[in-house]
């Protein structure tokens, strides 16, 4: 999994942002945004990464489109930038102490 922020985004950044979110209303606006998290993995993590964030920081999470839609494997989680660095680093840890575990290697 990789994750990145964005602190202070550009209005050109946000635009994209706003772009690749796809289904979100025109008059949806980026502007009480100081920060863009993004998380990038496979479906199942991003998931548990989504709930993670949402629970640990009340940041705004969404998946962002990329060339194939019917695939989400990048969510974006908008806010303060405190709130955005909590949440990646809630990810960070809740994945690694296995909270949310790859149940595929999980032995049965």
């Amino acid at each position: 999994m990789e994750y990145r922020i964005i602190k202070s985004p550009s209005e050109g950044t946000k635009d994209i942002i706003k772009k690749r979110l796809g289904r979100i209303q025109e008059d949806f606006s980026l502007d009480h945004v100081d920060a863009i998290g993004m998380v990038q993995g496979r479906m199942i993590d991003m998931l548990c990464a989504a709930d993670i964030a949402e629970k640990a920081s009340g940041v705004e999470v969404y998946d962002l489109r990329g060339i194939c839609p019917q695939h989400m494997v990048l969510i974006v989680m908008l806010g303060d930038t405190s709130s955005v660095e909590n949440a990646i680093e809630q990810i960070s840890i809740k994945l690694k102490e296995g909270t949310y575990s790859d149940y595929s290697q999980v032995d049965r």
